[in-house]
């Protein structure tokens, strides 16, 4: 049964955020504190819909019934009426406020429904549209709430979560294999002699499968070069964060090398100084990191998410009671304020 929805409660809403996203990817969580305060609030409520969305679609009784639902309340949230949940009420803000393009939140759906099927991929353009959906479209609103809308930053935006996602898939290959899952080329695989049938029957590290997984691992390293001149046409006080992010990530790739490749029998991981490294030599090459002179061709799969997003659907005025009645730019600031607030009590510092 649906919920209706209710009045809101926005500090308590962003509190629910925070500690969401604390307690689901601490990864995510701290990246986000690279962020200008402007963009930190917002890119953990971006965060805490995407994750209680996902989490909803695999683990609830009805993967169905779940997606029925989760396309529900994003069609309140663009008619300004959103549910009583605090992801959904915290989104509403953020689609409001910035009027994000709908077709990115469907886009994202659409994935979680890709999952739920079980869909597989049989060549790496196949792989791309679903590395856009569940996590291109992510990077994309990133893109568009820190400021540029056009397409060639969006699409960089995008590359960068395809990267991101064809990275996961790289270090979770016996984890997702193990749960019944394949998410490598079945191209490749038949290329390297591999039934990927009998193969998720028994998942087990070889050289063939050595040579998929270095295979897309490359492909990733390609999108994450492209990535970076996306970076550079992001306001500078963003830069540093994101490029972190494009750092971490692909270390892991790096050290799924030095490890053989072998994602089969355990799973890659980056040491807390590599990434306080990382992190560091991002604030270095933000300040001079240059786009290149021409764009490259954006990826097939991502043309239509970034080409539709100018006439995307835009949502109805939504102000919660509770939340002041002010100017737009004055009630962004007031929301960020509010999470510095949350932030400041929850380290006992006070705020005043």
């Amino acid at each position: 049964m649906l919920m209706r929805s209710s009045e809101i409660q926005p500090e308590y809403d962003l509190q629910a955020c925070v500690e969401m996203m604390r307690g689901g990817s601490k990864s995510f969580f701290a990246a986000s504190k690279l962020l200008p305060s402007r963009m930190r609030a917002a890119a953990i409520a971006l965060y805490a819909f995407c994750r209680v969305a996902d989490d909803l679609v695999d683990n609830g009784e009805s993967s169905e019934l779940a997606l029925q639902e989760l396309k529900y309340r994003i069609d309140l949230i663009y008619k300004g009426r959103p549910q009583s949940m605090v992801e959904d009420q915290a989104l509403a803000l953020l689609v409001h406020q910035y009027e994000l393009p709908r077709t990115m939140l469907d886009a994202l759906i659409d994935g979680f429904e890709w999952d739920a099927n079980g869909k597989r991929y049989e060549t790496i353009e196949d792989l791309h549209g679903y590395g856009a959906r569940v996590a291109g479209t992510v990077g994309a609103l990133m893109c568009w709430m820190m400021g540029p809308k056009n397409e060639t930053t969006l699409a960089r935006a995008c590359e960068l979560g395809v990267a991101m996602q064809l990275t996961n898939i790289a270090r979770d290959v016996g984890e997702d294999a193990r749960n019944g899952r394949l998410y490598l080329p079945l191209a490749w695989m038949r290329e390297e002699g591999i039934d990927p049938d009998a193969w998720l029957k028994q998942p087990h590290f070889s050289e063939a499968i050595q040579k998929v997984i270095a295979r897309l691992l490359n492909e990733a390293d390609q999108l994450y070069k492209k990535a970076t001149d996306g970076i550079a046409q992001l306001p500078r006080d963003c830069r540093s964060a994101i490029l972190a992010a494009r750092l971490i990530y692909a270390e892991i790739g790096h050290q799924l090398r030095r490890d053989g490749y072998d994602s089969i029998n355990h799973r890659t991981v980056v040491s807390k100084a590599r990434k306080l490294a990382l992190v560091g030599q991002s604030q270095i090459q933000a300040t001079w990191i240059k786009s290149s002179a021409t764009p490259s061709e954006p990826l097939e799969a991502i043309k239509y998410l970034v080409g539709d997003c100018q006439k995307s659907e835009r949502p109805l005025p939504y102000l919660p009671d509770g939340f002041p009645n002010r100017t737009v730019g004055q009630r962004i600031d007031w929301m960020f304020e509010m999470f510095e607030r949350i932030e400041s009590q929850r380290k006992g510092i006070g705020f005043h």
